[in-house]
């Protein structure tokens, strides 16, 4: 099961309410979890969840703007002084890493861990174990990228009919033949696994992007995306009054392309501080939920600080009930 934790939503600039941008992916494997962009302030956040920088598997980071980056050479630097021993991989814009080793070199940060960059455009399909990482390019002021992580599952699923019909009791037998072993009864009957066990593979796809003004591009994701986190800086009203040139999205923009491509998860994130929680202040939040709405009938969330998303393997994303942030971890 993958797991989705927010740990900034905000465009540009933090708001009260919200962080600039971060997005945690946990992975199947116990405790392992890598970060999706760094905006200032992500380490803080990080320290009310259950997270941890020991754990960390790597950094990808979709552009070089500051609400995206900002955050890292901190995070790098307490990584160290936390005792962080093994590497980290930072896959990143050239631009990151001449900003972290400037202020490295210019603030003498000592790391006692390597710290490993990997240019965006060179790093093809990147392993994470069980779940493999490739880049798309977007469409924004400067070069901006969207990460798809896919993670292939293998599945031993049990005959209970034909067990059951074979009299074989449920217990430590069962067990056994799911984990593929063949097993020898007290009577001396003989159970081959492959004779109750029938092995599947279900792969999950979750598309995480950076800033961008043309969501179709995504359509270079080759598969079916189960999950699609997109900015939606805007309502398309208020994009149109932004000027023209390569930019952001709208909540109309992504969710259209939700549709058009049949996504059954969206989850829109990166708000401009305009919108608020109430119509009173100004701007309303919902304003992006029913313009999305307007076009997109799938299953829609527009994501808070520290709201976590679990994706099962029927494809569902459910978000987890808590909203205290450190209950938000599993």
């Amino acid at each position: 099961m993958l797991e989705l934790v927010f740990l900034g939503t905000s465009s540009g600039v933090p708001t009260k309410e919200r962080n600039v941008s971060a997005v945690a992916l946990k992975l199947p494997e116990p405790k392992s979890w890598v970060l999706v962009d760094c905006g200032e302030g992500t380490q803080h956040q990080i320290l009310h969840t259950r997270l941890s920088l020991q754990t960390l598997k790597a950094i990808f980071i979709t552009h070089i703007h500051g609400d995206h980056c900002y955050g890292l050479p901190g995070l790098i630097a307490s990584a160290g002084m936390s005792g962080r021993a093994e590497p980290l991989y930072i896959i990143a814009p050239k631009g990151v890493q001449l900003m972290y080793e400037a202020i490295r070199d210019n603030t003498q940060l000592h790391i006692p861990y390597d710290v490993i960059f990997i240019e965006t455009e060179a790093m093809g399909s990147y392993s994470l174990g069980d779940t493999d990482v490739t880049a798309h390019k977007l469409s924004h002021r400067v070069p901006s990228h969207g990460f798809c992580f896919t993670t292939t599952t293998t599945n031993n699923n049990l005959d209970i009919e034909r067990l059951t019909n074979d009299r074989i009791e449920r217990g430590p037998v069962w067990g056994k033949l799911q984990q593929g072993m063949d097993v020898t009864l007290p009577d001396g009957t003989s159970l081959k696994a492959s004779d109750y066990v029938e092995t599947t593979q279900s792969t999950q796809r979750i598309v995480i992007a950076g800033d961008n003004d043309q969501p179709a591009l995504l359509s270079s994701v080759e598969g079916n995306i189960d999950v699609l986190v997109h900015e939606s800086t805007y309502t398309e009203e208020l994009l149109e009054k932004a000027g023209p040139g390569p930019q952001h999205s709208s909540a109309k923009r992504v969710a259209t392309f939700a549709a058009e491509y049949g996504i059954p998860n969206l989850v829109l994130t990166h708000f401009s501080a305009r919108f608020q929680a109430t119509s009173s202040r100004g701007d309303s939040i919902d304003d992006v939920k029913i313009e999305a709405e307007s076009v997109y009938d799938g299953n829609l969330y527009l994501a808070n600080d520290f709201d976590t998303f679990s994706l099962s393997t029927t494809e569902n994303l459910i978000k987890n009930e808590s909203q205290h942030p450190v209950d938000n971890i599993k």
